[in-house]
């Protein structure tokens, strides 16, 4: 099969274009073309009255004319062979796993990264025991609405715990820019779409699920791990971390004490705890493991009316089925020395209340697969360290999180509003005392305020800043009816549980960090692919085998 790449096509090309398209490229006749698969699409808009299709295409040719077009293109990037995406599996355990003498595998958290960890580690016959704080997926969603619709919070079982990870309630994005050499992508779309995902997310370039099919999604996803030997238990929150140390300071796990008072022994633990599981964070620290702080950023969600965006990026094409709801991704360095950029961009979508701890304000974005909202949303938010923001302990982010979530809990009324303000007041420095064009989609409510005071001095002037300056890269950008509203605090884990070259931590034998919880991902492509290198790691150590 031959891999071409670089195919350009008008938006409303005919059916047969490609075909033609193909017979051109190979320099062959149509009649030679056995197959064409769509392996990737996506789209060039930066000419407005000329939006082009990209596509990277598999070919099949008749019988003997492949070898010769290998060698007629040999030197070319645009054909070649198409390369093998088929996963391997690095181990296999005993049927009778686990026998005497070993131990099924422990993975703390079921988000994305540690469902495809378990699913891995199942479908590799070593039975893993998932422990997850929250709850499964349908009583996590109804626990949200609590807070959403009446304005009640369930510590454990909300945005950011639970099962599916926070990754349930956003875009759904699966698109990721981690090198990906194995095509570990490739295997975690194709266990989505047996799961129920729509198969278009194996061939468009930026691929999304939305909530809704994430729900289903999941739920087939913990039957397979189920039927394959594997253990979930929700509402399992682990409150110690058991390790033995030995003269020269070394230790290695033993085991979990969960929250119900149950030793669980174990000597190998994936931990996928996700990036707000802060007392699990604390806890780990007390016990020992090796933890960093590492940056993150800070700053607000901004809406747009989706039309606007859709017409500053697609022009008269806007609306196009194959283009759907636009996108953006923007990026400015200001004077200050700061950067200021979009992102967690949920085209079509709600800005929605994501707090995990009672008495603070925290937003996301979510999107469904339709993206058919009215308003567009992304987190706009500059950049922070350790160094300069947050010195003095391994801790200090989160400390500076919640400072900065009560701050807007208590800017917003104190009942989870979250205060808002219209871009043209923030820019001019005065509070907004009166909506727009613009509604806010956050529940349970919007205050209107001044938000100069919601972030530090220096993240308010880089953000005032940046906003006229996306405004040059899309037009009404900085529109004086757009809505800012605060705050967006997890963008990313405020800490890294560093880890060696064999995925363990590196003072913690048996113990794997894993996702974004650990610092090692962000998103749930990533998260996810992760989850399947530690689950690789896992089960080569535990079967008495050497990494590849």
């Amino acid at each position: 099969m031959l891999r071409l790449n670089e195919i350009q096509l008008p938006l409303d090309h005919g059916d047969d274009a490609l075909a033609a398209a193909v017979a051109e490229r190979l320099e062959i006749d149509a009649g030679d073309i056995l197959n064409i698969t769509v392996f990737k699409r996506s789209y060039d808009a930066r000419q407005k009255s000329r939006i082009l299709l990209i596509y990277q295409l598999d070919v099949d040719v008749a019988d003997g004319l492949e070898q010769r077009l290998l060698a007629q293109f040999a030197h070319s990037t645009r054909v070649g062979p198409s390369p093998d995406t088929r996963y391997r599996f690095v181990a296999q355990a005993a049927a009778d796993f686990p026998a005497a003498g070993q131990q099924r595998p422990i993975v703390i958290g079921f988000g994305p990264c540690g469902i495809l960890a378990a699913l891995l580690l199942a479908q590799m016959g070593l039975k893993p025991l998932v422990l997850e704080r929250g709850q499964a997926v349908r009583q996590r969603t109804q626990d949200t609405w609590g807070l959403w619709r009446r304005r009640q919070l369930n510590p454990e079982s909300n945005v950011q715990y639970g099962e599916g990870g926070a990754g349930t309630f956003s875009d759904g994005k699966l698109y990721s820019q981690v090198k990906d050499r194995r095509h570990l992508g490739r295997k975690v779309l194709a266990e989505f779409v047996a799961a129920g995902a729509p198969e278009e997310i194996l061939y468009v370039s930026k691929p999304h699920i939305g909530t809704f099919k994430l729900v289903t999604m999941v739920e087939k996803l913990r039957a397979e791990i189920v039927r394959l030997g594997g253990e979930i238990r929700f509402g399992q929150k682990v409150d110690a971390l058991l390790r033995d140390v030995d003269s020269e300071g070394g230790a290695r796990v033993r085991g979990v004490i969960t929250s119900d008072g149950e030793t669980i022994p174990a000597d190998h633990i994936v931990l996928a705890v996700g990036h707000s599981a802060r007392d699990t964070f604390q806890m780990l620290l007390d016990a020992g493991v090796f933890i960093e702080p590492k940056p993150f950023s800070i700053g607000f969600r901004i809406e747009h009316p989706q039309s606007v965006i859709d017409s500053a990026r697609f022009g008269d094409s806007a609306g196009h089925p194959l283009l759907g709801a636009a996108d953006y991704k923007l990026v400015h360095h200001c004077k200050n020395g700061r950067s200021v950029y979009s992102f967690c961009m949920c085209p079509g979508g709600t800005v929605v209340a994501a707090t995990s701890e009672a008495g603070r304000v925290v937003t996301n974005g979510m999107s469904q697969y339709s993206r058919n909202e009215r308003n567009a949303n992304a987190a706009i938010v500059v950049g922070i360290n350790p160094e300069e923001d947050y010195p003095g302990h391994v801790l200090a982010g989160i400390d500076l999180q919640r400072q900065l979530e009560s701050l807007a809990y208590r800017m917003g009324g104190e009942n989870y509003n979250a205060p808002a303000q219209l871009v043209g007041d923030f820019l001019s420095g005065r509070p907004s005392t009166a909506l727009g064009a613009v509604e806010p989609s956050y529940q349970p409510g919007v205050t209107l305020t001044d938000l100069s005071t919601a972030l530090p001095a220096y993240a308010i002037a880089a953000i005032r800043e940046a906003l006229p300056a996306f405004d040059k890269q899309i037009k009404g950008f900085a529109m004086p009816d757009a809505v800012l509203t605060g705050i967006e605090t997890r963008s990313s884990s405020p800490i890294c549980i560093r880890r060696g070259t064999s995925f363990q931590s590196v003072n913690t034998q048996g113990l794997y960090p894993a996702g974004e919880g650990a610092g090692y991902a962000g998103g749930i492509l990533s998260a996810a692919i992760d989850g399947i290198k530690v689950a690789e790691a896992v089960a080569q150590s535990i079967l008495g085998q050497s990494p590849d």
